[in-house]
Formats: structure tokens, C-alpha cells, sequence
């Protein structure tokens, strides 16, 4: 015989657990979009003062995994005066490793503030701390460890230097501001 008490619909902890996986799941989307308002800011910056080139960003990230020359030839190439050299595929490959990066640290982010039991304007206010952590990770945690299994190299160890470490943290601060603002309307709405 079966009694409500030991079915698992009505179980409390079934119900924390999907509000759990609830919160995952809208922190990586918002951490997805967050990733890309970072993204074109680092482009931007990039193409502008930089002066590296627009896709170089790309490049720079998806030498995690294939040889530097393209981030390097965006670079030449901007260097020339031709600031938007594209090539697809390392394009590409930087674009989804930084949304699946940025998925991470969301679906992070969401499962803190629904554990938090964090209102809306301190929801907006800690994405911006959580930018500042993920900016901590990624350049002293993260990025090191990352050249050291992909052999990355230079390129991904040292990538806050080399993209500078005030347009760095910006970009970082743009992410955790993104991702807080995404996800306070959603508990505003």
C-alpha cells in the first residue's frame, strides 16, 4: 500500500530540488546572454581602442583549444588597418566556449541567489560582485588552468594581461551586471 507521505510528487525535498534546478537553469540562460553583452563589449573595445580587431576577442578564446595564428593575423590584420578579418571556424569555436562559460557561472549564480532567498535589487547588486568573482576565477584560477590542459599557452594564461586588466574587469563587471539585471526582472515579472 502506497500512502501520499512516500510518493516522491509530494515529497518537500522533490519540490527544493526543482526549484533548485529551476534556478540553474534560468541563471545559465541569463549567464548565455550575459556572455554576450560581454562579448560586444570586448569586440568593441577590441576594434576601437584596442585597436586589435573586432573578432579578435574570438580568436583569443578559441585558442584555448586550436593554435593562436588566427588571433594573431586578426591582430596583424588590424594592425594593416583591416580590423574586421573574420574567419568562421575559430569564430565560432570562441562564441561557444564563452557562452558555455558564461552558462557555468550563471547556472552558479542562479542557484546562490535562489539559495539566498535574494530579492530582486539584491539580486542586480550581487551580479555585479558575481562579475568581480568570475573576473577572480577566470584570471587567476581558471585561465592558468585551462592553458595547462588544452595547451592554450601564453595566450589563455595571461589573457587578462594581454587584453589589459581595466577593459578585463569591465567586461567582467558588464557580465555579472547583465546577469543580475536578467535575472532580477525575472523576479520582478
Amino acid at each position: 500500500m502506497t500512502t501520499s507521505a512516500s510518493s516522491s510528487s509530494s515529497s518537500p525535498s522533490t519540490g527544493a530540488g526543482r526549484a533548485i534546478g529551476f534556478a540553474a537553469g534560468w541563471g545559465a540562460l541569463a549567464g548565455t546572454a550575459a556572455s554576450l553583452v560581454m562579448a560586444i563589449y570586448a569586440m568593441i573595445a577590441a576594434a576601437t581602442y584596442q585597436d586589435t580587431g573586432f573578432f579578435t576577442p574570438l580568436y583569443h578564446i578559441a585558442s584555448t583549444f586550436i593554435a593562436p595564428d588566427t588571433m594573431m593575423n586578426s591582430m596583424q590584420q588590424a594592425g594593416a588597418g583591416d580590423s574586421f578579418f573574420f574567419s568562421f571556424g575559430p569564430a565560432a569555436l570562441g562564441v561557444v566556449i564563452h557562452m558555455a562559460v558564461g552558462a557555468g557561472y550563471g547556472a552558479l549564480f542562479g542557484v546562490g541567489a535562489r539559495v539566498a532567498r535574494m530579492h530582486a535589487a539584491a539580486v542586480l547588486a550581487a551580479g555585479l560582485g558575481w562579475g568581480l568573482v568570475v573576473f577572480a576565477i577566470s584570471t587567476w584560477i581558471g585561465l592558468p588552468l585551462a592553458a595547462a590542459l588544452f595547451d592554450g599557452g601564453d595566450p589563455i594564461r595571461d589573457m587578462a594581461d594581454m587584453v589589459g586588466y581595466p577593459t578585463f574587469v569591465g567586461e567582467h563587471l558588464l557580465y555579472g551586471g547583465a546577469l543580475g539585471a536578467i535575472l532580477a526582472y525575472r523576479r520582478n515579472s
